[in-house]
């Protein structure tokens, strides 16, 4: 019954009313509330967008060699302001084979450049690029280029970061395992990081093994997972029928001429340059003796669990202390008047002796000095403390010599 605008209830249907959670409230509300607040207008898909078909997680299925995602993995440290090195990193869905190469800027016709570069150096042919909604992806420079070359290129949904889950797990895996997380810019850090994937590339694709997802059941809340053996994209490369015969032929004689310590080696020189770069510091270039840093490279690799983090881009460097102050000291001229105060009365405080400097000397101490001289004083009473401690373990050995030599003296004339 409803009386002057207020809807009155019975005792029971009030308190089943109270009893609901404030989730089940929003649960039932959620139809009625559609519409009623005005939502943000999606802004209309570009041209490009809508040419680019749409290809999710689910939609791979079991693709042959030559199927890819791609992306750009950001070497900007703790800021993305100004210029920095990106890496664009692709992997094979099919046998999980990972290329990288840097580019110094972030732009389309570099990244044209780079699929160039990987295309002519990948074991199989490129037949599918799949990127997310970057627009240095959706371009109609990159379009182009994949029409031109046959080339089938599909986008994620945006906000899915699941449908590349493939690439997406390289970048952590394999990127960022191998460069860390600092800023790196600039010509010479392009450069190392071009020397560090020549190396990685040969070792992760040859002698790295992973998992591969095989099924994947769903019981209610519980999901089943099942793997292939662990396998190197190689191994993968060699397994498949896709694969033609001169094709794995190449890739045996590439393997055999391989050396997998001597590429660990070369990993780990390209990063120490990479790990100088970030800290600002200047390379050297000095020619490297391969064989005797190899010899020192083996050697170490029985006692490398007791350094910790082996690889430099990844070790924390020791903070330092600056010691040294970066403005004028400006009780540097009165402090020898401060001190003779201090001896007289060792009991006044920093405050009281800043008051009294700010009486003598009118104007020249503003109140945000009073820090400096509470640290000046603090350092002298220290150093006061450390000479009387010192003196008085001097004073204790000079007297128990003294009875030490007493003794002895009486003991003679007995």
């Amino acid at each position: 019954m409803e009386r002057h605008g207020h809807l009155h209830l019975a005792p029971a249907v009030r308190e089943r009313l109270l009893a609901v959670s404030a989730a089940t409230i929003d649960r039932l509300l959620t139809g009625p509330r559609v519409g009623v607040r005005g939502r943000r207008r999606q802004r209309a898909a570009s041209p490009i967008r809508r040419s680019v078909p749409v290809r999710t997680f689910a939609d791979w299925q079991d693709p042959p060699p030559g199927y890819v995602e791609a992306d750009l993995v950001a070497h900007c440290g703790e800021s993305t302001a100004g210029s920095f090195v990106q890496s664009l990193a692709l992997t094979d869905i099919a046998s999980g084979w990972m290329e990288c190469v840097p580019l110094i800027v972030r732009e389309q016709t570099l990244v044209i450049a780079a699929l160039a570069k990987l295309r002519a150096t990948l074991p199989f042919p490129l037949r599918g690029l799949d990127t997310d909604n970057d627009s240095v992806f959706l371009n109609e420079t990159v379009l182009g280029f994949c029409q031109e070359n046959g080339i089938e290129f599909t986008r994620s949904r945006a906000y899915r970061k699941n449908d590349q889950a493939w690439i997406e797990q390289k970048n952590g895996a394999v990127v960022r395992r191998l460069t860390g997380y600092h800023r790196l810019a600039g010509v010479p850090a392009t450069a190392a990081l071009n020397r560090l994937y020549a190396a990685s590339r040969l070792f992760v694709n040859f002698f790295q093994p992973s998992f591969k997802l095989a099924s994947k059941e769903r019981d209610g809340a519980k999901v089943r997972k099942r793997y292939h053996a662990p396998a190197s994209p190689y191994q993968r490369l060699l397994a498949s029928d896709a694969m033609p015969a001169e094709a794995k032929a190449r890739l045996r004689n590439v393997f055999a001429s391989l050396d997998p310590l001597r590429l660990l080696d070369e990993i780990r020189a390209a990063q120490g340059v990479l790990c100088h770069l970030a800290s600002g510091r200047e390379i050297a270039s000095v020619e490297r003796d391969r064989d005797a840093e190899l010899d020192r490279f083996l050697k170490s690799l029985s006692t490398a669990w007791r350094d910790g983090e082996v690889r430099p881009t990844h070790r924390k460097e020791p903070a330092t202390r600056r010691y040294w102050r970066t403005r004028c000291d400006p009780f540097e001229e009165v402090w020898p008047t401060v001190r003779t105060w201090l001896e007289q009365e060792p009991e006044r405080t920093a405050k009281e002796l800043f008051q009294r400097l700010q009486i003598e000397r009118a104007g020249a101490f503003t109140n945000g000095q009073l820090r400096t001289l509470q640290r000046r004083v603090k350092a002298w009473r220290s150093e006061m403390a450390r000479q009387l401690v010192f003196a008085g373990v001097e004073l204790a050995g000079r007297l128990v010599a003294g009875a030490i030599a007493h003794r002895k003296l009486s003991n003679i004339r007995s």
